[in-house]
């Protein structure tokens, strides 16, 4: 295993911010108020090309699902699975599904990555109340363009299991591309305590990502999750957590199922 550490101008990135996601935290709907926003926005990012980074950290390696666990490169990753009755007699999925079976003996292929931004995005601008959610909405967006623009070079280079992949942006945002990058603290992986494993891994401090002790990361404008390839892989909510399967969780974490609670929203 490799790790792999990118650095990147605002504008290397910001191509690949979906905007939606920018209006959303704002509240805003109407359509000239949108273009506003994204004006100023792109405006601010142009003044910053030159004094701010965003960077991004990854590792490739040998992986294999062991039940509701992924094994990656020696290290024990515990997962979640649905629970409610999917309809039409969907499975109940588990991420490690979209991994060989260990028992099969032979070794699969995924990633993990963390991506950040400068830390004086979020600390620079506090001057001005507007500036600073500004700065800030603008961080979080750069890091998901980063962490948007290292998947596309992983599936295309560095992994180059989508060598000949050529999508437009709007079709990357579609997520037409083949896998899924499901991040830490999003519905298939609700437990922000994983980022802790990853931290174990990658080394976040590498890239200046510090961890609270909620595991929720800091800057803000941080992203982290894995990176799978599995052309039937896809996204899914694990919704409720039976109490079951939360005890089992905690077992497998090696976490008492008390402080477990801290971690991940509990819904029975």
């Amino acid at each position: 295993m490799k790790r792999h550490k990118l650095t990147y101008r605002p504008s290397d990135v910001a191509p690949y911010i979906n905007w939606p996601y920018f209006y959303h935290a704002w509240q805003v709907k109407d359509k000239d108020e949108q273009e506003l926003l994204r004006v100023q926005a792109e405006e601010r990012i142009r003044l910053i090309d030159n004094s701010y980074s965003t960077y991004a950290l990854f590792a490739i390696g040998d992986a294999n699902g062991d039940g509701d666990d992924i094994l990656f490169e020696g290290h024990r990753l515990p997962m979640l699975r649905q629970q409610k009755a999917v309809a039409d007699g969907k499975p109940n999925l588990c991420l490690a599904d979209f991994l060989r079976p260990v028992e099969q003996g032979v070794a699969d292929t995924m990633g993990l990555f963390a991506t950040t931004v400068d830390i004086g995005l979020e600390t620079d601008f506090s001057h001005d109340d507007y500036e600073r959610m500004m700065m800030q909405l603008i961080a979080d967006r750069l890091a998901e363009a980063t962490a948007e623009k290292v998947h596309e070079e992983v599936r295309k280079h560095y992994w180059g299991y989508a060598k000949d992949e050529n999508l437009t942006m709007q079709e990357i945002h579609a997520e037409k591309f083949q896998g899924i990058r499901p991040a830490i603290g999003y519905p298939s992986l609700p437990d922000t305590s994983l980022n802790f494993l990853l931290d174990n891994i990658l080394h976040f401090s590498d890239i200046g990502i510090r961890l609270t002790e909620s595991g929720a990361m800091k800057p803000h404008g941080s992203v982290s999750g894995l990176m799978m390839a599995h052309p039937k892989a896809c996204y899914f909510s694990i919704g409720s957590i039976g109490s079951d399967q939360f005890e089992d969780y905690a077992r497998r974490r090696g976490i008492p199922k008390e402080l477990m609670c801290k971690f991940v929203v509990v819904q029975r």
